[in-house]
């Protein structure tokens, strides 16, 4: 087998990453249409991920976020988005680069998306965002549906494979070895 010079690979992960953008780009401007919602998956060690410490610590190595009731601020740029949400009545400023996302589910209509992500973080980049709550803007009130601790925003890697009940294929199954 020949040398994949052109590398398919890494234009397939670009091209989904394309969908998730322009996705969360036409949610910025027009808001959650029908029954749609979203669980995003991320390293939060990845280069470039901005949390607080205080969710840094409670989710050291990944973290998966909620869109679907309670959210404000979401911003898209060409490399990445930035999001208000709660977490225990707390509001929070997040910014994830697209290249830090793991996956992206759409319960609603039952659509996947798995991404390979460099799980080595490069410590000169990680950084926390050290805003008190008081800085950011306050939260609008809507119907939130905990989760099983309490947290609206964050559900834990195995609540999200439980509540969703698909099977994740990896690109990888796809390729000649």
């Amino acid at each position: 087998m020949s040398d994949d010079h052109i590398r398919y690979d890494i234009l397939a992960q670009e091209a989904l990453r394309g969908v998730m953008r322009k996705v969360l780009s036409e949610v910025a401007r027009t808001g959650l249409p029908g029954n749609h919602h979203f669980f995003i998956t991320f390293l939060t060690g990845a280069p470039g991920v901005r949390v607080s410490t205080r969710l840094r610590e409670r989710y050291p190595e990944q973290m998966t976020i909620v869109l679907q009731y309670q959210f404000w601020d979401l911003k898209v740029t060409e490399t990445g988005f930035e999001i208000g949400l709660s977490f225990s009545d707390v509001p929070e400023k997040l910014e994830v680069p697209f290249a830090a996302v793991r996956g992206f589910y759409d319960p609603s209509v039952n659509f996947e998306l798995e991404f390979d992500v460099k799980a080595e973080p490069e410590p000169a980049e990680v950084t926390t965002l050290e805003e008190s709550p008081a800085k950011l803007p306050t939260p609008p009130r809507r119907a939130e549906t905990p989760g099983p601790d309490g947290d609206a925003a964050a559900a834990s890697e195995s609540d999200e494979d439980a509540a969703k009940g698909a099977q994740v294929v990896s690109l990888d199954a796809f390729r000649k070895k």
